[in-house]
């Protein structure tokens, strides 16, 4: 249901079957809620000093070697929003060790 670099891949699928206004019987597949892994409980390989103009994906495609990743660096950083990795110049992000 996920490409395998998306924060669901791991999250467990789950069916529903329900009946529409005219007795049709139809499934509904839905993935369960993800939980974010503990920003402590994660390996860092490294960490960057961010400078003006640089964005989550970029990051992520230097040092995860595939920007759709950032999500990771959200992960490692708890951000929620992935501008809040790079939206002021000097902050230090954690770089984690890939995952899939």
């Amino acid at each position: 249901m996920f490409d395998r670099t998306s924060r669901y891949y791991n999250v467990e699928i789950q069916t529903l079957e329900v009946v529409d206004a005219n007795g049709r019987k139809r499934e509904i597949r839905y993935a369960l809620r993800r939980f974010v892994p503990r920003a402590d409980e994660t390996l860092t390989m490294s960490e960057h000093t961010v400078v003006d103009g640089e964005r989550p994906d970029t990051l992520a495609g230097r040092y995860l070697g595939d920007p759709t990743r950032f999500w990771q660096l959200c992960d490692a950083n708890t951000a929620m929003h992935p501008d809040e990795l790079t939206e002021e110049a000097g902050v230090s992000v954690k770089i984690p060790m890939p995952r899939l």
